[in-house]
């Protein structure tokens, strides 16, 4: 087994370059940085490690920057990218990169790729949520050209550039191990590789890790149904992430844009177990009504509400059985566990 440790390097944090001074003289294989170009003070996307966004998140080093001053000091430990967010880099520019500290190193660069969770941090680099896994390999598929050539061309839907020329090329041949990192399954997914914009077959899979959220054990029978969860929400990527987290626990979910759409998912149905309903972006009139009339016309359905706002936290106070969540983004832990509580009351 091999065994290597990550860390945020920040102004506050041991320098990069001793750390893994430290960690090669311990025997480990390798050490990671990760990488996030800013944080976006707007940002509504949900943090997938919970509700509060660590600090160094906004504060860390340049991933390049750090490994190349540790590659200068150590001899024999690999450095990676835990995870180079390739969706909002030049691939030009990073294959430089890349290209460079497989250079300085010897040939101990593992390039760590992910395609990101934070919508808002993606479009401040011109990058669309929904596209991004395809944007990704694109942009993989250019690297290999530069590394492997020496007057690469590419032209693919999202990225182009004409015949020129690129060094120094990686010591790594063809190139260094690329791995792709994400939360299980939809990383997992990702974990393929690419050659010539097709997936290979055979004893040798692409080299992947998948970090996965710990998943709340849900006691059930084996003949009990999954219980039915609606989630209220018209911000895409909060439904997506929420409804994602949920069924990765077990649940079945049903996604609803709005109170309108909810109702009508409601009147055609008679097995929702649970609605949970985002109070701030339904809109306080509609999502109290919806809570209301739940409890008028279906009293079966347990109500959940979601609110960041102290007015609205009160005001919703008498509507669900568990209380309102109050903390934004979400902390989808707490919520399954609330939801596990509300199930347990029927």
């Amino acid at each position: 087994m091999r065994i290597g440790v990550t860390m945020f390097p920040t102004d506050y944090a041991i320098p990069p370059h001793e750390l893994a001074v430290e960690a090669e003289a311990r025997g480990f294989e390798s050490v990671w940085f990760p990488e996030h170009s800013h944080i976006p003070t707007s940002r509504k996307s949900p943090w997938p490690g919970g509700p509060e966004l660590p600090k160094w998140y906004h504060d860390t080093y340049d991933p390049f920057v750090a490994m190349g001053a540790a590659a200068v000091v150590t001899k024999t430990i690999k450095l990676g990218t835990g995870v180079c967010l390739v969706v909002q880099r030049d691939p030009i520019h990073t294959a430089k990169e890349v290209a460079t500290v497989d250079r300085l190193s010897g040939g101990r660069v593992l390039f760590g790729i992910g395609g990101g969770w934070n919508a808002e941090e993606m479009a401040d680099h011109g990058t669309a949520f929904a596209t991004r896994f395809k944007l990704m390999r694109e942009r993989i598929e250019a690297m290999k050209e530069i590394w492997a050539r020496s007057k690469p061309k590419y032209s693919g839907e999202l990225v182009k550039f004409d015949e020129m020329m690129q060094w120094p090329k990686p010591v790594q041949k063809p190139h260094p191990p690329i791995i792709v990192g994400g939360g299980f399954p939809q990383g997992a997914a990702q974990c393929v590789r690419w050659d010539d914009g097709r997936p290979l077959e055979g004893p040798e899979p692409f080299p992947a890790f998948c970090v996965s959220l710990p998943m709340p054990p849900r006691r059930k029978t084996v003949d009990a149904p999954d219980p039915i969860v609606l989630i209220v929400d018209v911000n895409p990527v909060i439904r997506t992430a929420v409804s994602g987290y949920l069924r990765e626990c077990g649940y079945q979910v049903i996604e609803a844009t709005g109170a309108r759409e909810a109702t009508m998912v409601l009147q055609a149905r008679g097995d929702i177990d649970v609605v949970f309903i985002d109070v701030d972006v339904a809109g306080d009139a509609a999502a109290f009504e919806l809570a209301q009339r739940i409890r008028q016309e279906w009293p079966q359905v347990r109500v959940l509400l979601s609110t960041g706002v102290l007015r609205t936290a009160r005001q919703a106070e008498g509507l669900c059985e568990e209380g309102p969540a109050k903390a934004k983004p979400y902390d989808h832990r707490e919520l399954e566990r609330r939801i596990r509580r509300l199930l347990a009351r029927r």
